[in-house]
């Protein structure tokens, strides 16, 4: 008598091994929820980090995003110029663009909504929402410097 598997009960393992790791890799993939959240979870301290740079530079600086991604300006010379050299505060693409984005109250209408934070330690309360897919998320801004995602 030859001791060993059967093919089929080889087949059965390679079945259950073939489901195990499906599921697996299924779970590491962050939903679009999930990445939604860390990317608002970003912006809120990039947020909250612009807002104090704009104290301490004693320059206005403004968040602008749009369905692709978002960036950071400061104003020199009465014009928006783009923080390019900045490590934090550089242009962002979103990992899952496009990505819906409104703020209440709203503002005006332009290409891209803008948040100006001045050289004022208070700010106008703001929540700016993304929304990618089924997926809403919210940053609550109280207009003293705290930002909160919900």
């Amino acid at each position: 008598m030859a001791a060993g598997f059967t093919l089929l009960e080889l087949l059965v393992v390679m079945v259950i091994a073939g489901i195990t790791l499906g599921m697996v890799s299924f779970n590491a993939m962050p939903s679009d929820r999930q990445a939604l959240q860390k990317e608002s979870q970003r912006i809120a301290l990039l947020l909250q980090l612009a807002r104090d740079e704009a104290i301490v530079r004693n320059r206005p600086i403004a968040f602008e995003v749009n369905a692709e991604g978002y960036h950071f300006l400061i104003r020199e010379d009465n014009v928006w110029q783009a923080m390019a050299q900045d490590d934090l505060l550089r242009d962002r693409a979103f990992q899952r663009p496009p990505v819906a984005v409104s703020i209440t109250p709203p503002l005006p209408p332009q290409a891209a909504l803008r948040v100006v934070f001045g050289r004022e330690p208070v700010d106008k309360p703001f929540v700016l929402t993304l929304a990618s897919g089924e997926s809403t998320v919210a940053i609550n801004a109280d207009g003293i410097g705290h930002f909160v995602v919900q």
